[in-house]
């Protein structure tokens, strides 16, 4: 395992064996390279009780929290599910199969076409009951292109394209290792892995994991402060850099701070030329269509919407910020008297990501009068009567990164409610990463062809229907980051995707469908769904155990696991 560096003369040496690693990559075949994710899924799987127990620490959790949940499926299990998904991939590409061979594409709006992700077999069938997702292309590419580019760099595998800085998350612990993946998968380069400080305690996981490549010289994994990234950054033999973080932090790479910052961005001239791709957050609109609940649909859906925000205490890129209400929907009120509930009830839990605290003060003080405490003075926030008119209104652009909700009303029901809410969360609300939409079974259907089109007019990069855009994050073959066209000098949101188990080319978004109700009310609605509360909701009293043994699925899927699986994701 490699120690960080710790001069000059060691980082020359990290980077040099990078260097080689590549030349040794591009002579790696495409079966040795899928022996490679096989091993690294052996490698995740036993070390997972490890990775999850160093985060429980990190996050200060109790370690008999059902909130344990969320490490297990953003951690260790979003990594093993990546694993198997990718190396089918590369098996059916050294075979000289089509990589989409009896995947289902079908048109979507404004001649795009729609590549379904999940469900992808039969056990995501089982797993995701209800839930499905696609990933739609950029208008105009037809189903021949799709096929003869999907497999992006493993179809030309010796073409390799240099040595990758990865400067990775602090958040969601499975963001690092799927980056650097993506680095060598996707792009075809090696990768130096610098961990955010917060991860440090997880530093011997991640290399457990990365040994069966960094013993061929195609991963390294470094820690140290900001001084060790810019020294990776600026080091002539790193070719590209890929990050997740704020966008604040996106700047400061790639223009320098202060008056030199100033100065680039006056010229154009970025400190470095090197290619850079990025996922940076933004704030998230929660879109929620009139219609006629009833009270459990009510309670439901507000512990949904108390989840997207308070997942990770917050600290999440896709955390739903602004809640986007019809000042005309009768049941207004009372849904936001059940949000009210579910944000005072949910699990207590430490402000554990460094600043967290002090943005939430700052939001409250930002919005006298504004700013409820459903949970108590240590708990969430509430900033009612936002106006989505207001230009100077900080919560539509900073991204709070802690447990605060926005609420902003618009007028009308519909079509109109509609069209005026997809219009607001694209022109008001800073970045583009993801847009959640809740709607009844009847509003939907009374919407038809129209909302499809309206997901279509959404510039995000993940848009959820009745789900979290955090479905998309963990759904292997869909693609992770912000909508296409951002630049360097107006990043929001970031630059490319991640994740891509399909190495798709020509991608624009990935669309989440769920079901509005959870088993068994769906059934006796009428919805082809049995799936129960899902367990990354905040509110699960059994998502440890259920994410644990989802765990252990991913590891080595086998059904006479899945009844002990079943039964506890029932009892949630």
């Amino acid at each position: 395992m490699t120690a960080t560096p710790a001069t000059t003369h060691d980082l020359d040496a990290l980077v040099a064996r990078l260097a080689a690693g590549e030349r040794t990559w591009a002579r790696t075949s495409l079966a040795e390279r899928r022996e490679l994710l096989l091993g690294m899924a052996a490698a995740t799987a036993a070390v997972a009780e490890q990775w999850v127990r160093t985060a429980a620490g990190i996050k200060q959790l109790n370690p008999a929290s059902p909130l344990l949940g969320e490490e297990w499926m953003s951690g260790p299990y979003a990594v093993l599910s990546y694993l198997q998904a990718l190396q089918k991939t590369l098996r059916r590409l050294d075979e000289g199969a089509d990589v989409l061979g009896g995947t289902r594409i079908t048109p979507a709006p404004g001649g795009r076409l729609a590549v379904q992700v999940l469900p992808y077999d039969t056990y995501d069938k089982l797993l995701m009951s209800g839930f499905h997702a696609e990933v739609w292309t950029s208008p105009g590419i037809t189903a021949e292109q799709l096929r003869a580019t999907a497999g992006l760099t493993q179809r030309t595998p010796r073409q390799t394209k240099g040595v990758a800085l990865v400067l990775g998350a602090g958040n969601i612990f499975s963001i690092p290792p799927l980056d650097v993946l993506y680095q060598l998968y996707a792009e075809n380069r090696t990768a130096v892995l610098k961990l955010n400080p917060i991860t440090d305690p997880l530093a011997d996981v991640y290399r457990a994991i990365f040994e069966p490549l960094t013993d061929r010289g195609l991963v390294e994994t470094v820690t140290g402060g900001p001084e060790m990234g810019a020294a990776l950054t600026e080091h002539p033999g790193i070719t590209a850099v890929h990050m997740t973080g704020s966008e604040a932090t996106h700047d400061a790479v790639v223009w320098g701070t202060g008056e030199t910052a100033t100065a680039a961005r006056a010229s154009g001239t970025p400190k470095s030329a090197k290619p850079m791709t990025s996922e940076l957050g933004g704030v998230a609109p929660v879109i929620v269509l009139p219609g006629s609940w009833s009270e459990a649909d009510l309670r439901y859906q507000a512990e949904h919407v108390a989840t997207m925000r308070l997942h990770n205490s917050g600290c999440n890129c896709i955390a739903g910020q602004i809640l986007i209400l019809s000042s005309d929907w009768p049941q207004k009120n009372a849904f936001l008297t059940a949000l009210r509930r579910a944000l005072a009830t949910a699990p207590a839990r430490p402000a554990w990501y460094p600043g967290c605290e002090a943005r939430v003060h700052s939001a409250r003080e930002l919005h006298p009068g504004h700013a409820e405490k459903p949970g108590g003075t240590s708990g969430p926030t509430l900033l009612t009567g936002l106006d989505i008119t207001d230009a100077d209104e900080s919560a539509f652009t900073t991204e709070y990164f802690g447990p605060v909700l926005g609420v902003a009303e618009l007028p009308g029901t519909g079509d109109r409610f509609l069209s005026a809410a997809v219009t607001a969360a694209n022109d008001r609300l800073r970045g583009t990463l993801g847009a959640n939409l809740i709607a009844h079974p009847h509003t939907v259907k009374a919407l038809g062809h129209r909302l499809r089109a309206a997901i279509a007019d959404l510039r995000y990069g993940t848009v959820a229907v009745n789900a979290w855009t955090g479905v998309g994050y963990a759904t292997p073959r869909a693609t992770w980051g912000a909508f296409p066209g951002h630049t360097l000098d107006n990043v929001q949101s970031g630059i490319g995707v991640v994740h891509n188990a399909l190495l798709l080319d020509h991608t624009e978004r990935t669309v989440v469908t769920g079901p509005f109700r959870p088993a068994p009310r769906s059934v006796l609605h009428g919805e082809p769904s049995l799936s129960p509360k899902p367990p990354w909701f905040v509110t699960n009293t059994t998502a440890a155990r259920t994410g644990r043994l989802l765990t252990e699925f991913a590891a080595n899927p086998r059904w006479r696991d899945l009844p002990a699986l079943f039964a506890s994701a029932m009892s949630g």
